[in-house]
């Protein structure tokens, strides 16, 4: 019997670990080959071959594939640090998107049971959210969900700690959260949540309906999926809404056909393909030396020691952020980033938000007409920070914390041949860079002209 659990862990503690500068050393390629020979088949006796073995390179191939890291075969930094993240315990690469041999239940009628709870939720809430979760499948399948309070259910449901009784222990906070078996008899169909992490039913912590939501689709028959927005992907990340994307329902509707009386859902967005020729941007910002790119619910994070970007889900990472981002920009006197969507602003010092906010933007000056903030930029050498709305542009000044007296200017009169919309903006080095739609203009903020035009996705490594 195969088990599967859930690599649940939060882009904060990912983005919390220093960028490996000195990978090839013993303990790397010990720490690499033990990985491998748990989640993607690497002989036992290839140990201690490392780096010589061509079946060694083979294997972290597999593992960049999946991750989608740069498929090098090398030990990279990028590539052990995702190796040394906590995970789960069931191989990344399966058929498709579900089990070998298409493993389902023979019914559409499934029992379930919750046999034991946590301390860290009232049982009504606990219930609420089990239930929750199951009903997300039967939305878009003909399953049905029944209760039994005794006896054996198809899916048995509990928390435990460490060794809980599978002879599958858990390993302590922030780890592995939660692991399921496919459809099968014994031990089939049963979830378990390691009592060790802190449950909650909001952003806190880790949120028990997500959780048992991803958890119910492995009791159901899915495996991991590979892209970022879906619900089976195996990152953890709090979501709001009908949580699962067109990946999801069509892995699970491979396997158990669609709801004959469907309710109205809204899939989740599949996730930004960087390398789409007609990519669009929402928002552009530098943190810290590094760029961040917002596009629907996810972020791009390119940094110089990152080969390609990594593509994160906005709410893994700023759970009270909104899911969609208008304009973001960088106040490196102030060690701030600042983030805008609708009439309200955040404040983010690193990757940790600021303490009174969100405020409305107009705050800033703006006037109340002022709905939302297509894109901002700051430059250093002014200290002026740009605010764009519609085809105007207003000018703020960080140091006098005040918008200029000026009225909004024309964008098409004062950055000549970028038209009069802006998506998104940034600076570096003395040159502006506008995007809008797919296309992406460097303008010489000196000649005030512009330079080259390139597509948009270009900083994407496209």
């Amino acid at each position: 019997m195969e088990t599967t659990g859930l690599l649940l862990l939060t882009l904060a503690q990912s983005l919390a670990l220093p960028l490996s500068t000195g990978v090839g050393t013993k303990e790397d390629w010990l720490t690499a080959e033990k990985y491998l020979r748990r989640f993607y088949d690497l002989p036992v006796g290839l140990q201690g071959a490392g780096k010589s073995s061509d079946t060694m390179k083979q294997k972290i191939r597999e593992m960049q594939a999946f991750f989608r890291l740069e498929v090098t075969g090398n030990l990279d930094s990028n590539t052990l640090e995702m190796m040394n993240m906590p995970r789960c315990g069931v191989p990344d690469v399966a058929e498709y998107n579900h089990f070998p041999n298409n493993l389902k239940w023979p019914t559409t009628n499934v029992t379930f049971r919750i046999v034991s709870y946590t301390p860290d939720l009232q049982k009504s809430d606990v219930d609420r959210a089990i239930r929750n979760a199951l009903n997300i499948w039967s939305q878009v399948t003909p399953l049905t969900f029944k209760k039994v309070h005794e006896g054996i259910a198809d899916i048995m449901i509990g928390f435990g700690a460490k060794e809980h009784g599978d002879y599958n222990p858990f390993d302590g906070p922030n780890g592995l959260l939660a692991h399921a078996y496919p459809p099968g008899k014994g031990l089939g169909g049963d979830t378990h949540f390691d009592e060790d992490e802190t449950w909650t039913k909001d952003s806190n912590e880790y949120n028990l309906f997500v959780v048992a939501s991803h958890e119910f689709g492995h009791a159901l028959g899915l495996s991991h999926s590979t892209d970022p927005g879906a619900l089976m992907y195996p990152v953890y990340a709090y979501t709001q809404g009908f949580p699962l994307s067109e990946d999801d329902i069509h892995g699970i509707q491979a396997l158990y056909g669609p709801n004959p009386n469907p309710p109205h859902v809204k899939p989740k967005p599949v996730a930004p393909n960087r390398c789409d020729p007609m990519l669009t941007f929402d928002a552009v910002t530098e943190l810290r030396g590094e760029t961040i790119i917002f596009k629907d619910r996810f972020y791009w994070r390119l940094h110089p020691q990152l080969p390609d970007p990594e593509q994160t889900l906005i709410k893994s990472t700023w759970p009270s952020i909104p899911k969609k981002v208008d304009a973001a920009y960088e106040s490196p006197e102030k060690d701030l980033v600042f983030i805008f969507s609708g009439i309200k602003m955040w404040a983010l010092n690193g990757y940790t938000l600021v303490e009174g906010y969100p405020k409305y933007i107009h705050k800033l000056g703006l006037p109340r007409s002022v709905r939302k903030i297509d894109a901002a930029v700051h430059i250093r050498e002014t200290g002026k920070t740009l605010f764009f709305t519609d085809d105007e542009y207003w000018s703020y000044d960080e140091s006098r914390g005040r918008m200029d007296s000026a009225p909004p200017r024309s964008i098409e009169n004062d950055f000549p041949g970028i038209g009069d919309q802006v998506d998104a903006a940034a600076y570096h080095y003395g040159y502006l860079y506008f995007y809008h739609e797919h296309i992406q203009f460097e303008y010489s903020f000196s000649a005030r002209k512009v330079l080259r035009i390139m597509r948009t996705n270009s900083i994407l490594n496209c």
